[in-house]
């Protein structure tokens, strides 16, 4: 569905840009046990593409647990409609909760910075992670309260979702997280994740991380109160198709996320999930040698999408190595990107295609943005 080109360290991710994204599909598959539906898209990986994990495979995620409540209906109810079920699963949800589980079951160690109440739906959501290999030691519970939840109501006709989400009561807050919960949380942490919510807490927990020199990538769904500072801390950025534009005011995607990396001088990279499109990503090249002309972005993206093929159903990665009007960068082929009246980045563009999968396999797009990161996490951890 995507591919990387820059580890976490430096180091290029090339090595396996071409495995390690792709094997996550793109919508919700079931996944049973003792009949009830658990959290994640399932996962399709070829033994012979993906590389072992090393030793240390432990990252750490801060944001959103829940339980999801997902009812699958013929169409949305219009106003004051009623429409019936056509079934109804009870599963784990939240976006660090997913992406964390999908992290686990390709082999990673995560542990989840989070909190739920001491009702039904916190102990179901501890035992669930656990039982997918999540850490939740670093969970906080708080006496009372509830725990949040979401209504997901499912389109069986389009696949798409409506989620009404409703919050924990109390939230979590710095003061539930000592600095020696927080350095145990990180201790041989190759990288720590934000969801995007909770941004005060996330801030907080952000600026410990990176006074440990832990690489952060964040998760960046809409702009936010608070979001822009921890922003400012990341390494790593994946964001929606909506955010680039709604938090750049940028005409197009490609202007945007040139705009994000001028804004952003610590980011190495940016990617923009897109769907059943795929993905888009613009990866920052620095120590450049020599002279490199200026490229329009817009119309660079035009060409590069002239060299998909859209006659090929699994994912596939476009890198913009070998168009004309590159230079050599740090053993790498890299372009100066103008965005009209925003500035120039020098850097590569990667489109990843997405997995063509028959409309009488999917059930969903509930939680494949999740998966999604949760591969991010995996590549993360395989250099």
């Amino acid at each position: 569905m995507a591919c990387i080109s820059k580890s976490f360290n430096g180091t290029s991710f090339d090595a396996y840009s071409s495995s390690f994204p792709h094997h996550i599909t793109q919508f919700r598959r079931r996944i049973y046990s003792n009949s009830i539906t658990f959290r994640c898209t399932s996962i399709k990986i070829s033994s012979s593409t993906v590389p072992p994990l090393p030793d240390n495979r432990i990252i750490v995620g801060c944001g959103m647990t829940t339980v999801d409540f997902l009812a699958t209906v013929d169409r949305y109810p219009k106003p004051d409609d009623k429409v019936r079920t056509t079934s109804f699963k009870v599963q784990g949800g939240g976006n660090a909760g997913n992406a964390l589980t999908c992290a686990a079951r390709l082999g990673l160690k995560p542990k989840l910075i989070s909190k739920v109440a001491d009702d039904a739906q916190g102990r179901s959501i501890l035992k669930e992670l656990e039982a997918d290999g999540v850490d939740s030691s670093f969970i906080v519970v708080s006496k009372g309260g509830s725990s949040t939840f979401s209504y997901v109501l499912v389109d069986s006709q389009t696949k798409t979702r409506t989620s009404i989400y409703t919050p924990g009561d109390p939230p979590l807050v710095p003061d539930d997280l000592s600095q020696s919960m927080l350095l145990s949380a990180f201790d041989e942490a190759r990288l720590i994740y934000f969801d995007g919510m909770s941004t005060e807490t996330a801030l907080f927990v952000g600026q410990e991380a990176a006074r440990n020199n832990i690489p952060i990538l964040v998760e960046a769904e809409s702009p936010r109160e608070g979001l822009d500072e921890l922003l400012k801390l990341a390494d790593f950025v994946v964001c929606s198709a909506r955010f680039p534009q709604a938090w750049t005011q940028a005409p197009s995607i490609p202007s945007a996320l040139v705009s994000m990396l001028l804004r952003l001088p610590n980011v190495k990279f940016v990617i923009v999930t897109l769907g059943e499109d795929g993905c888009l990503m613009l990866e920052r090249s620095t120590n450049v040698d020599g002279d490199i002309e200026e490229t329009d972005v817009e119309s660079f993206l035009e060409f590069l999408y002239k060299e998909k093929d859209d006659s090929l159903t699994i994912p596939t990665c476009i890198p913009s190595h070998g168009i004309t009007g590159l230079a050599k960068a740090s053993m790498e082929v890299v372009t100066k990107f103008r965005a009209n009246r925003i500035g120039t980045v020098c850097g590569r563009f990667f489109i990843g295609t997405a997995e063509k999968i028959p409309d009488s396999e999917l059930i969903d797009t509930t939680g494949a943005g999740d998966a999604f990161i949760g591969a991010i996490l995996y590549g993360s951890c395989q250099v």
